[in-house]
């Protein structure tokens, strides 16, 4: 299948029986090309983009001393990307010795992807990969170890506050720092016309940040009122994380996959569903 974007990275393409990616269309062109080897068509429809930070003073700073670190925390894939490419701007070497830890696969591939020898350098995830998230990684550090010691969490430049305030509640030292931008588009007429569609003709949906969900709510009450927020409810949805899945729970949505962690572990879910 040939993917056509338009300036605002949404497929352009019938909506009739798509497995709708919520995510950026940089960040899912992996995941479109395994659902179609599965013989199955998807659309991409942003919910955020990721963009450049408009200032790189705080990052930079942070950059110049890693060597200061007992550990750097990867809140997600774009955390990594967005690391690893300001590390290359200013010419620092990583040092070999610096433990990493991530949430989940897509964030350990994309440590790979950037050369990180995994029998050299430490890399902590959660190893139950049902459920990677803030709170199973913690489970993985050795608190007691990293106690007085200085942690850095490479993030965006919004998000939740748990990871970091445990580990100040362990005596944790914690640097947070933004490394890019969430940017949230336009709900414009283009955009709701396309999100009509879905939501009469859409198969699934993937939801990879819990941001996104009370957004879609929101998006179908302006469409719609009760009637479209209740037909958004009762979309199936696919998650890689617990958590997502429990907020989704609590925002009343009714068809709710939790599916290990990683791309192709989304794809598998989907062809034991639709299959």
């Amino acid at each position: 299948m040939t993917l056509e974007l338009r300036e605002s990275n949404i497929v352009k393409s019938n909506m009739h029986h798509k497995i709708v990616i919520t995510r950026p269309a940089k960040q899912s062109l992996k995941l479109i090309s395994l659902f179609e080897q599965q013989g199955k068509q998807s659309v991409i429809f942003p919910m955020f983009e990721i963009a450049a930070l408009t200032d790189f003073s705080a990052l930079d700073q942070q950059l110049q001393r890693l060597q200061e670190f007992a550990l750097v925390v990867f809140v997600s894939p774009n955390a990594v990307d967005a690391f690893f490419a300001r590390l290359h701007m200013l010419g620092i070497n990583r040092p070999q010795s610096l433990n990493l830890a991530v949430m989940g696969e897509a964030s350990r591939a994309t440590l790979k992807r950037y050369g990180v020898d995994f029998e050299r350098t430490t890399v902590i995830s959660p190893t139950d990969k049902k459920k990677t998230d803030s709170e199973t990684l913690l489970k993985e550090l050795d608190l007691a170890a990293l106690t007085g010691h200085e942690v850095l969490v490479v993030r965006g430049d919004s998000g939740r506050d748990f990871f970091a305030s445990s580990l100040r509640n362990a005596g944790v030292q914690v640097t947070q720092v933004a490394s890019y931008r969430r940017v949230i588009p336009d709900f414009d007429q283009e955009r709701q016309h396309e999100f009509q569609a879905l939501l009469e003709n859409a198969t699934a949906w993937i939801v990879t940040s819990s941001e996104v969900l009370p957004r879609l709510l929101s998006w179908a009450e302006q469409l719609g009122g009760k009637t479209m927020v209740a037909k958004m409810q009762q979309q199936a949805l696919f998650m890689p994380h617990a958590r997502i899945a429990e907020k989704a729970e609590e925002l009343g949505f009714q068809s709710i996959t939790l599916t290990a962690s990683g791309d192709e572990n989304l794809a598998l879910a989907l062809q034991s569903r639709y299959e």
